[in-house]
């Protein structure tokens, strides 16, 4: 059932996407609640593997390439559409490249992403409720906060909508910059762990 909520999120994402696109505002507004609900997917189907006792490697592996997707088209996406710069995505994009590159290490050693951290201080950046939680809340909220920026801007110039979007859209876009901050910070026990163990095995 768990991974089955994780492979819906993919045709809501092209649905979404496209609507983002090709859609008149009002279809922009209806794509805005429909990212939302994907969105708050991956806050369910982590709870439902608990509950039920289906945890296991392959789901971990499949939710986090769900959140890869997302956060990767996304970024992308709204770069593309003007909504913020494209430093964005290309930090994400480099730091999701090498974070993942590096625990695919483990992953085949049967060790789940957020399990292969030994210190104190890694395990909480990475994998503490707390860091989680505000990563995926900064998230949501320029994803969601974003997109419904970008579809009342698409009304006419004078109208309320419009007049509020010009006024939130850079209150969402300095939201994505900590987004943004929570992924580079989140990353840095990984990569940092990656140099310790390189610059161990060339010493010894």
């Amino acid at each position: 059932m768990a991974n089955l909520l994780t492979i819906s999120r993919f045709p809501l994402l092209l649905i979404v996407v496209i609507m983002l696109y090709l859609g008149s505002p009002a279809i922009k507004l209806i794509s805005v609640f429909l990212l939302f609900l994907s969105l708050m997917i991956d806050t369910v189907d982590g709870t439902v593997a608990r509950k039920t006792g289906k945890e296991s490697l392959a789901g971990s592996v499949l939710d986090i390439a769900a959140d890869r997707v997302y956060e990767l088209v996304l970024w992308v996406s709204l770069a593309d559409l003007g909504m913020i710069p494209i430093a964005i995505p290309l930090i994400v994009i480099t730091r999701t490249t090498l974070t993942d590159a590096i625990r695919s290490v483990g992953t085949r050693n049967g060790k789940a992403a957020f399990k292969q951290h030994g210190s104190k201080l890694g395990k909480f950046i990475v994998s503490s409720a707390w860091m989680r939680s505000g990563y995926s809340v900064a998230k949501i909220v320029a994803f969601t906060g974003l997109t419904l920026g970008l579809a009342l801007a698409e009304y006419p110039s004078d109208s309320q909508a419009a007049r509020y979007s010009s006024s939130a859209l850079p209150i969402f876009q300095k939201v994505a910059w900590v987004a943004v901050a929570f992924c580079v910070v989140r990353g840095l026990p990984v990569i940092g762990g990656a140099l310790r163990r390189s610059v161990t095995a060339a010493a010894s």
